[in-house]
């Protein structure tokens, strides 16, 4: 596609009537995966789109432009900092213009009904108000500099199992007032200019060709005026989705719509006029991206400044949970001796797998953050916490001496005697997606790839070798054959669920020697087989690991060790982008194996350890009551390290409050009994008791609240105040800092009605307002919010919103599990409203 001068904005009615039919048909798809269809003649241009949720990729999965990379949705939500958040999506906006792209593809808003959400690190929230509010904030960032953001994944996209055929079934009270409600809030707070479709079905009906989801509430009772697009692969019927109201197939070449809409126009299914209704909200998305001024087919530059760096590790450090503290342990002392101990230590969890997932300019390990600031510090791994072994690329050479290997791409099989490579490339990672790796020789999916580098322990050890692939592959060292996964393949989740199964290799190794490694791989087509319902993408990919063989107990009686002769030990454990990744979700809560037996070995010999856990959704901690101090720190972007150990040794005073209850175990979630698909089912049988909504009416005891987060100050909330003006309730209080250092705190309102006719939850977050306090002072706070959206429930009966006559309580205090302040608002009577 060539690229077209910059002209002044369509006129989306006159470019409309000059269109022939076949122009209109090819707008409705992309062309490929990034990209609209252009109508030069008509001086309408492509217009690129982007992911993500936590940093804008740009167009390359494979060897692509380096990036800003937020923490993942839950981090951001855990900073309860709405401003902070809009900052986070200016942020994504210029980085999306820089990357040529005039549509992000986020936020993700949906609910994280179990801590095994696959993708539940990239949503924000259990509670539907907090996550309309932080995707509004994200919305209104990325809007305020003309980029479009796309709100995801509507609606009931809360699982990976079967997420494409699975049914979402539930009530319509539980779907306006949990699943909608974020989609509401962020419609009324921030007007997105497109929304995705999610994969799954709602109630019997796929979401991309549900009308009554998409026309009947979205645009005539929302008034949503935008562009709806599938999620990628998720269109499924070409007459149903454009009738019910789906503008844009993605991503393109069209494989359901193109010719296919020629048909149904023929023989009558569709008219003229059901396409005009689509093509005009596409040309009305090209118009806004036209005011960007950005040329098509823009090259993709990057914008690593240090104001960015410092954005990141601010959001990053102030989205870090105190979640226990005990003798005011933390912050640690830089002068002491530092233990540095744990397997997400060394190991940079900045992000989440799937398409959340993208390449950072740089990121922080926890050891290089911590080190920075106490450069005597003594690391140890302790057990390993990878689920795929980590890259082989962390450890490699290419001949020129780079980190890395050297990729190769050929048009014969390695069978085939002196063939000719038609590219060469250098790979500093060994994830490689070749989805959409381009090649003027290469015509078909159909290719061959070389890998070649050098590896040099640092001790005699066995090493393990792995590969995973969507294709054919085998790894050689030295000549020898270590790894075969070809002759004999295994599904796997790799490659979102297309690829293999890890197959991996052993080899004795001596430290000092130099090794050739070599990997041969065969593209998606040679593979001997395809998973049933599983995106291929293309010519696959393959992902290749390293690293030397580890005992567990061993690890851990060095790591016990090390630990014994330190003042100070912070232990670093959590999930990484191996087992929280889009595909599929969790299969428990627990952590990586060997990491509790760690946890509870360290702490058993020092009782000044502080454990940090990155995860994107709850962990099980059943070493608990023996920690004195425990951070939740996420999945934290390119400023991870930093961030934490900000926080450890108090550059940072902790402020994050939790988005998510934490079970004590998964079997006390309220969807445990309900997760996952049943013969494409899934019944979302807690109704309305998500998250703390569930365990305040069961009263089941959690290890750590929804809202919960301490400082390394002590605060005061008081002189409530509840001021009722029938549109808004307006709270006032104050903050006193109580102890000795600067800190923040988040104030929360929860509504509660004293006499409703339905069951309702004790109560729900309706407000909240974060407020920075220096020791010693106090601050007046005041938290607004809409009185219809804090009183009303769904009334079934007559499928609209009813705000009853009764007297409701507003609860403040600093988590859902604290709220002493009791103030009260009347609703004088009852009314039934619709709309936003």
């Amino acid at each position: 596609m060539g690229s077209m001068p910059l002209k002044t904005t369509i006129d989306v009615e006159d470019v409309l009537s000059q269109l022939s039919i076949s122009e209109k048909v090819a707008l409705l798809s992309g062309i490929d995966f990034w990209h609209t269809a252009p109508v030069h003649r008509l001086g309408v241009p492509s217009v690129r789109l982007s992911d993500g949720p936590n940093g804008v990729r740009g167009t390359r999965f494979f060897n692509g432009v380096p990036a800003a990379c937020l923490p993942c949705g839950t981090g951001l939500a855990a900073t309860w900092d709405t401003d902070l958040i809009k900052n986070g999506g200016r942020l994504q906006g210029h980085e999306a213009i820089a990357k040529g792209a005039a549509v992000i593809l986020g936020p993700t808003t949906n609910m994280q009904r179990s801590p095994l959400g696959g993708r539940g690190f990239e949503s924000f929230s259990e509670d539907p108000y907090l996550a309309g509010a932080m995707s509004a904030a994200t919305i209104n960032g990325i809007q305020s500099t003309g980029v479009a953001a796309t709100i995801k994944h509507y609606v009931c996209n809360d699982q990976e199992d079967q997420r494409q055929a699975v049914d979402s079934i539930l009530t319509e009270r539980a779907l306006r007032e949990i699943y909608l409600m974020p989609f509401m809030i962020a419609q009324r707070d921030s007007s997105p200019d497109c929304y995705m479709t999610a994969y799954n079905r709602v109630n019997g009906v796929h979401v991309s060709e549900n009308p009554r989801l998409m026309q009947d509430i979205l645009r005539r009772e929302w008034g949503f005026d935008g562009l709806v697009m599938s999620d990628w692969f998720g269109t499924y019927s070409t007459t149903e989705s454009i009738l019910a109201g789906l503008d844009l197939e993605m991503p393109g070449p069209t494989y359901i719509r193109g010719q296919l809409v020629n048909q149904a126009i023929g023989c009558g299914k569709l008219q003229e006029y059901d396409i005009d209704q689509r093509v005009r909200e596409v040309l009305k998305l090209v118009k806004r991206a036209q005011s960007l001024g950005l040329p098509e087919n823009a090259p993709e530059k990057t914008v690593d400044t240090p104001e960015t760096s410092a954005l990141l590790r601010k959001i990053s450090s102030n989205g870090i949970v105190l979640m226990k503290n005990e003798r005011s342990l933390l912050p640690f002392d830089k002068k002491k001796t530092t233990a540095i101990i744990g397997p997400n230590a060394a190991y940079a969890a900045y992000c989440g797998g799937g398409s959340a997932s993208l390449l950072p300019y740089y990121a922080v390990s926890p050891l290089d953050g911590l080190q920075a600031q106490a450069s005597d510090a003594k690391y140890a791994l302790g057990a390993p916490g990878w689920k795929s072994l980590p890259l082989m690329t962390r450890s490699t050479k290419t001949k020129g001496d780079k980190a890395g290997l050297t990729m190769k791409v050929f048009l014969d099989p390695p069978s085939v005697k002196d063939r000719k490579a038609v590219d060469e490339i250098h790979v500093a990672n060994s994830d490689i997606l070749l989805m959409d790796y381009k090649n003027p020789a290469v015509k078909s999916t159909l290719y061959w790839v070389s890998l070649d580098g050098t590896f040099t322990p640092s001790e005699t050890s066995d090493y393990e070798l792995s590969l995973a692939v969507a294709g054919t592959g085998k790894i050689y060292v030295n000549g020898n054959c270590v790894v075969d996964n070809e002759t004999k393949q295994r599904p796997g989740n790799s490659f979102f669920g297309a690829g293999t199964a890890e197959e991996i290799g052993t080899l004795k190794m001596n430290q000092g020697e130099t090794y050739n490694v070599r990997v041969e791989f065969g593209t998606y087509p040679t593979m001997t087989f395809h998973t049933k319902g599983a995106t291929g993408f293309g010519a696959g990919g393959l992902r290749v690991g390293l690293e030397r063989k580890v005992e567990v107990e061993t690890e851990i009686e060095r790591a016990v060790r090390l630990a014994q002769q330190a003042d100070q030990v912070v232990l670093c454990a959590g999930l990484n982008k191996d087992w929280e990744s889009e595909g599929y979700d969790r299969e428990h809560m627990d952590l990586p194996p060997g990491s509790d037996d760690l946890i509870k070995a360290v702490l058993a010999v020092n009782p000044n350890t502080a454990v940090v856990i990155q995860s994107g959704t709850p962990v099980a901690m059943p070493w608990l009551k023996d920690a004195p101090a425990v951070l939740q720190a996420w999945y934290g972007g390119n400023e991870t390290g930093n961030a934490i150990a900000d926080v450890v040794f108090g550059n940072t005073n902790p402020s994050g409050k939790l988005p998510l209850s934490f079970p004590i175990r998964n079997e006390d979630n309220p969807a445990f009994l309900n997760y996952k698909s049943e013969r494409q089912r899934a019944i979302y049988g807690e109704d309305v008791y998500i998250g703390y909504r569930f365990y305040e009416k069961t009263q089941k005891e959690v290890a750590f609240p929804f809202g919960h987060g301490l400082s390394y100050t002590t605060f005061d909330i008081k002189d409530l105040s509840v001021d009722d003006d029938e549109a808004n309730i307006v709270v006032t209080a104050t903050v006193t800092n109580t102890g000795k250092v600067d800190g923040a705190q988040v104030v929360q309102a929860y509504v509660s009605q004293q006499n409703p006719s339905i069951n309702r939850p004790p109560k729900e977050l309706k407000g909240f307002t974060k407020v920075f306090v220096k020791a010693g002072a106090t601050e007046k706070v005041k938290i607004s919010f809409s009185k219809k959206y804090a009183a009303s429930f769904w009334d079934e009966g007559r499928d609209s919103w009813i705000m009853e006559k009764d007297v409701y309580d507003v609860l403040v205090g600093d988590s859902s599990a604290s709220t002493p302040l009791k103030g009260q608002f009347k609703v004088d009577q009852t009314k039934w409203w619709r709309g936003l």
